[in-house]
């Protein structure tokens, strides 16, 4: 019952996310969400991670209801020992280029080892959005032209 109850009063913030550390289970994953569903794929294909966590936040900015052109990934991966943030950087944005070139406006990215992860299992919160696309009246067809 208290499991329910928490997971009804979770916030509306779309998540994947699996763990190693954690008891096996299926990631949440939103079938509506095209962009998300090929950033998961994309990064675990590419990166086999012990933790993956695809945050759309693309609420939290200036574009159309629905929309996934912000997100924020963590990831866990032993292919980043030895690695400098940069090189782990260009690993994931390397994995995700397809998508950085069309449809992802934004991406944040936190990239640890599993040694790192283990030490400090965290995901950084976003700063608020100052709106720079707020004033800007082609918002909308831009995202639809990433779209089509």
């Amino acid at each position: 019952m208290l499991h329910r109850v928490l997971h009804n009063t979770r916030p509306l913030l779309s998540t994947l996310s699996f763990s190693w550390n954690t008891v096996p289970a299926r990631p949440r994953m939103d079938t509506s969400r095209p962009v998300e569903r090929t950033i998961w794929a994309k990064l675990t294909q590419a990166l086999d991670p012990k933790h993956l966590e695809v945050l759309n936040e693309s609420h939290m900015h200036a574009v159309p209801p629905g929309s996934e052109s912000h997100f924020r990934v963590l990831v866990v991966s032993s292919r980043f020992e030895g690695l400098s943030l940069l090189q782990r950087h260009r690993l994931v944005n390397e994995a995700l280029r397809a998508e950085l070139s069309s449809s992802v406006h934004a991406l944040a990215i936190q990239a640890k080892t599993p040694e790192q992860w283990q030490e400090n299992p965290t995901l950084a919160k976003s700063p608020p959005c100052l709106g720079g696309s707020k004033h800007d009246d082609t918002v909308a067809e831009k995202l639809k032209a990433a779209q089509d």
